[in-house]
């Protein structure tokens, strides 16, 4: 039954460009879990299995027939370690596959092979679209195979039920679509190195549809909005009129009270890239430096709020960028309350998608993601600091 296909060389080029590409969408660490259920096929050397199972007994091998597809699953879970890596393991059972072989002097040999075991998988992904990836993976196994023999007629058989357990290897490429942050489809093909417990090394490939469920995966909250600066109304004090000797005075009527505007009194710019690393969300030491510069100029000087806004570039996802931002200004309104003594309640932070650009339209053209595209874009990055106070 040996059969040439191409599959292994596919799979192998698109596994290669899935791993060498560039990533435009970046994805959170979290575990997941999922299953594939599909159909198998297997290249088995049956001339060989024969041949070593029918030596010394003096028979020919006349006719073979085989039976070489069948169905399969997998269960695996995973943990997605950054945007470009995870590791996934599981357990794989790709099913059962016979074989008959006729012979002279007459009699049959009848075989029947079962394949699975486990598997621990380094998977890198592609996202092509905002819901869409490819992936490619390569693997270490353990496969455990069963065998059953038969013979009638002249052929005696004098093991007939083998089996064996060893390491071998497995490697695969795929699509994934995501429904939701949480639940999305996998298609994929596998190739699976086995062994068929009588001395031969096999190819089983797997073909599969199946579902991942990410744990924790959630639609990402609405970035929330600044507070509302609180109106003080100021009611002066009645001045009791001079009487009049002839006419008695009307009673005194309080002014009607006015709401005074708040009014920028300080606002500050500060390039992203000098607060975090590219696409983090963690200050580093020079942020820090110039939050605690602002917190220290801010010290005597009577205001009512501080508008921390983070920005991001227009690279990735809504959702992401919304996350990211919103993340940044939180960060830099913590180390203000904890290191710059400012009132949390003095202090809103929320962020932006990349929506209010610095760089002028036409300046960063181009939609693959590029060192020269980012660095184009450094000034979207940032955060801003604006402190608003009533008027005098």
């Amino acid at each position: 039954m040996k059969r040439v296909t191409k599959v292994g060389r596919a799979l192998c080029l698109l596994a290669f460009a899935v791993m060498t590409s560039s990533f435009a969408v970046a994805a959170e660490p979290n575990w997941y879990g999922g299953f594939g259920l599909g159909s198998s096929e297997a290249d088995i050397d049956e001339a060989r299995i024969t041949s070593s199972l029918l030596a010394g007994q003096g028979l020919t091998r006349t006719v073979i027939a085989t039976g070489d597809r069948s169905t399969a699953y997998k269960l695996f879970a995973g943990y997605q370690i950054n945007k470009h890596f995870a590791l996934e393991g599981g357990y794989f059972d790709l099913g059962e596959f016979d074989f008959a072989a006729t012979t002279v002097p007459a009699g049959t040999l009848n075989g029947n092979l079962k394949f699975k075991g486990y598997n621990l998988d380094a998977v890198v992904m592609l996202p092509i679209v905002e819901k869409l990836s490819a992936f490619g993976r390569i693997g270490f196994i353990y496969a455990e195979t069963q065998d059953a023999f038969t013979g009638t007629g002249a052929v005696v058989v004098t093991n007939p039920n083998p089996s064996k357990g060893v390491p071998s290897s497995k490697f695969g490429a795929g699509l994934q679509y995501d429904f939701t942050q949480s639940l999305g489809l996998r298609i994929e093909a596998e190739r699976y190195r086995v062994d068929d417990a009588v001395g031969n090394k096999n190819n089983v490939d797997f073909y599969s549809g199946g579902l991942i469920y990410r744990f924790g995966g959630k639609t990402p909250a609405p970035a929330p909005r600044a507070a509302e600066p609180e109106f003080v109304a100021v009611v002066p004090e009645p001045v009791a009129p001079t009487p009049a000797p002839a006419a008695a005075m009307p009673e005194p009527v309080a002014p009607t009270p006015v709401a005074r505007p708040l009014a920028p009194i300080m606002a500050v710019t500060f390039s992203s890239d000098s607060f975090f690393d590219f696409d983090k969300a963690s200050l580093r030491p020079q942020g820090k430096q110039r939050l605690d510069k602002l917190a220290a100029d801010l010290r005597g000087v009577q205001f009512d709020v501080i508008t921390v806004t983070g920005h991001t570039d227009r690279i990735g996802s809504h959702a992401y960028n919304m996350k990211l931002s919103t993340r940044r200004a939180e960060a830099a309104k913590a180390h203000l309350v904890e290191s710059g003594g400012i009132p949390a309640g003095k202090i809103s932070a929320t962020g932006t998608d990349g929506s209010d650009p610095v760089t002028k339209p036409g300046q960063c053209t181009g939609k693959k993601v590029t060192k020269q595209l980012i660095a184009c874009l450094q000034p979207d990055r940032r955060v801003e600091a604006v402190v608003s106070g009533t008027k005098k």
